[in-house]
């Protein structure tokens, strides 16, 4: 699954949320590179993301407006068990330019948006949401550039908390003294 492009977007919800959606434009497979008039028409659509889902979802509805072929069939295991669906290679850019190119998506039905995105694209990337202030922040990068230990903050900032108040070290024998005499420190007050 190559990388469009690299960047990164936030989106914030000021009064908290616990579904996260975004737009998206999709359209056909196609390679980004060719000439601008060989590139297929791109349609913007709504999507959830979604971490408890494998692959990323299409509808029948974004299947028909970009007039796509199916590529293969594969199992859907969902709530309700399980279902073979079609397959499809589209090109999808996230906000702010986060785009991938020829991925593998399965058809599906979905409720209020036409595509779930999963974690075949989160996991190209850092993912993280974030609520304080009754406030939720998404974010998303890519590439991946750090790892986020909340376990490994929190133990050092508790180390931190707990370290000894150590005196400030003595200057050494040939240091200038610290009371501002321009002597030696073992001239001075180091006797």
């Amino acid at each position: 699954m190559p990388i469009l492009t690299a960047q990164a977007f936030t989106v914030k919800y000021p009064r908290g949320t616990n579904v996260l959606i975004t737009s998206c434009l999709i359209s056909k497979a196609f390679n980004p590179n060719t000439h601008p008039s060989l590139h297929p028409t791109a349609n913007h659509y709504q999507g959830l993301w979604d971490t408890g889902a494998t692959n990323t979802v299409i509808t029948q509805r974004v299947v028909d407006e970009l007039g796509l072929i199916p590529t293969g069939v594969s199992n859907s295991f969902h709530a309700n068990g399980q279902t073979r669906v079609n397959t499809y290679l589209i090109n999808i850019v996230l906000p702010n330019g986060v785009g991938f190119q020829a991925i593998t998506v399965a058809e599906g039905i979905l409720n209020g948006f036409d595509v779930l995105i999963g974690m075949d694209i989160i996991t190209q990337g850092d993912f993280s949401v974030t609520h304080t202030s009754k406030e939720t922040v998404f974010s998303f990068q890519i590439p991946p550039t750090h790892l986020t230990d909340y376990v490994q903050e929190y133990r050092q900032a508790e180390q931190k908390r707990h370290q000894p108040i150590v005196k400030d070290k003595l200057p050494g024998r040939n240091d200038p003294c610290h009371c501002g005499s321009d002597k030696k420190y073992k001239d001075c007050h180091g006797r």
